[in-house]
């Protein structure tokens, strides 16, 4: 039977390189910038407003004629709703957590949300409701909204529960956690309610004026958004060690040496992510370096050359071996093979009642 990897001699994930006499183009968003590591996000939202514009001008204006209309929806779809959807989010989520632009400039940080977001599947305003104001505060705890506690975590029903209650719920949901909080996020609440209805609002009202126009441009990007994102949660968040929940360490996953992380921002560190929420992603692989004998102490569960899309499906399909495969020893923390897949079950087991028999640490 084949061994588990040892720690990787080398991180390939991307860290930050100087940028060494910056162009005048650069130069103007340095200056306004607030972080000039950021500097990437400048140029995907030019290049994804390059793509959106003309292609959503021909789908509204030209859908009487079908062979500009048709390709031009299959470009879109290709580029936008496939390739590029999950760098978006990505970026998106990397501004919702250190906002990009200074203060002088800060109405800018409103170009993600408000106007290319709604173009990749993102309402306004409700990924950061959701994502800061919520997930981050409650950890994957029972108070979680997107909690995959009360799950298993390898069985295919339980993630088609979880995703449909998401999707028909989810936005509801969020509303009575915010209403249960209190005062201090009710304008959180109230920008997520405006982002979310607008939204729908607007696509209904868009689907009199052109139907297939409006499935294409808002409908197809807003359904695989809040899918991938509640697949990538799920996988972000299957092995949890039912004794200690709330431990970054033993709640969430980590990924290394993918090019996924190349093409969004080291998603792939969820670990150092929940450790540190406010950490810029170029310092996550440093993150682990630093920190791999507490790693390795939790038996963190890290993977290597595979991403959570892969770790999703093997988990669909209960493949502890081929994720076996992928699962990073780091510094002997599994004494064997067969330790590692045992943890690895133990840690997708549904968890029930946590709360009242352990208790939540005061």
């Amino acid at each position: 039977m084949a061994q588990l990897r040892t720690f990787p001699a080398q991180l390939t994930d991307k860290t930050y390189e100087v940028k060494t006499n910056p162009n005048r183009f650069d130069s103007f968003w340095l200056k306004r910038m607030r972080d000039p590591r950021d500097l990437p996000f400048i140029y995907l939202t030019m290049k994804l407003l390059a793509i959106v514009l003309p292609c959503v001008v021909i789908m509204y204006g030209f859908a009487q004629i079908p062979w500009l209309f048709w390709p031009t929806a299959g470009i879109y779809t290709l580029l936008i709703t496939m390739k590029n959807k999950s760098p978006f989010g990505l970026m998106l989520h990397c501004t919702s957590h250190r906002p990009w632009f200074k203060t002088d400039y800060k109405i800018w940080n409103k170009l993600l949300p408000w106007i290319l977001g709604p173009f990749m599947g993102q309402s306004p305003e409700t990924y950061f409701a959701h994502h800061i104001a919520m997930h981050h505060l409650e950890g994957n705890l029972p108070d979680d909204d997107s909690t995959t506690m009360p799950f298993k975590r390898d069985s295919g029903r339980d993630f088609a529960k979880y995703l449909i209650s998401f999707l028909l719920f989810g936005v509801v949901r969020l509303v009575i956690y915010f209403n249960k909080i209190g005062e201090s996020r009710r304008k959180i609440r109230n920008q997520a309610i405006l982002g979310e209805l607008l939204y729908i609002g607007s696509v209904v009202g868009l689907c009199f004026v052109n139907f297939w126009a409006t499935l294409f441009v808002f409908i197809l990007p807003f359904v695989t958004t809040r899918i991938t994102m509640m697949l990538g949660n799920w996988a972000q968040h299957a092995f949890v060690d039912p004794e200690d929940p709330g431990n970054e360490y033993k709640n969430s996953v980590t990924c290394i040496n993918h090019q996924y992380n190349h093409n969004c921002w080291n998603d792939g560190y969820h670990i150092s992510h929940h450790v540190k929420p406010n950490l810029h992603w170029t310092e996550h692989p440093n993150h682990l370096l630093d920190n791999r004998t507490t790693y390795a102490k939790h038996q963190a569960m890290v993977f290597e050359g595979i991403e959570f899309g892969g770790v999703w499906f093997n988990l669909m399909r209960k493949n502890y071996d081929k994720l076996a495969d992928h699962l990073v020893n780091i510094d002997g923390a599994f004494a064997s093979r067969e330790e590692a897949i045992a943890v690895m079950k133990r840690r997708t087991a549904k968890i029930v009642g946590w709360q009242q028999e352990v208790g939540i640490a005061q």
